[in-house]
């Protein structure tokens, strides 16, 4: 898929240059013509750098399967980071794929997750939830910093009910 979205952006920039070279349009335009395929640039190489598996740092789904986690503690000059490998859980959707997430270092979650991949060596299965924190501001993300941080809970994943015969 990678390699799609690479030919695919080789081929526009292809088109984009001899637009820009053998057109008869104003300069203005292809001034804004360039403007806009520089910015189409750096979206596509964020696109490309999340399918190529780099850990995401979008917010956790709502539910999720802990599969695994690594945990890189603070220490001088490096703030630290919590690698989450986890699978979504949607209703009426089977076997979605796992997916790696980055988040910020912190005590508390660093603590709940190994208490979880404890219990999930011992063979019980772990699940959690995300909900955004409370009491933060509305808007767009960017007039508030820390919007988008979230309550993350670890917990067993509930047995299967067996329905009566």
């Amino acid at each position: 898929m990678t390699l799609t979205l690479i030919i695919a952006f080789a081929i526009f920039v292809f088109l984009f240059a001899l637009a820009i070279v053998f057109s008869g349009w104003p300069r203005w335009l292809k001034g804004v013509l360039t403007l806009g395929v520089c910015a189409f640039y750096f979206y596509g190489y964020q696109a490309v750098f999340s399918l190529l598996g780099n850990p995401s740092a979008d917010p956790l789904p709502a539910r999720f399967l802990l599969i695994a986690a690594v945990v890189e503690e603070p220490r001088p000059k490096y703030a630290g980071a919590l690698y989450l490998w986890v699978t979504p859980i949607e209703e009426c959707k089977q076997g979605l794929e796992p997916r790696a997430y980055k988040l910020p270092y912190m005590r508390a979650l660093h603590e709940k997750i190994n208490e979880g991949m404890k219990k999930g060596k011992m063979g019980i299965s772990q699940m959690g939830t995300a909900e955004p924190k409370s009491g933060l501001g509305k808007g767009p993300s960017w007039l508030n910093p820390g919007k988008d941080e979230q309550e993350i809970k670890i917990l067993d994943v509930p047995a299967p009910q067996v329905p009566e015969k």
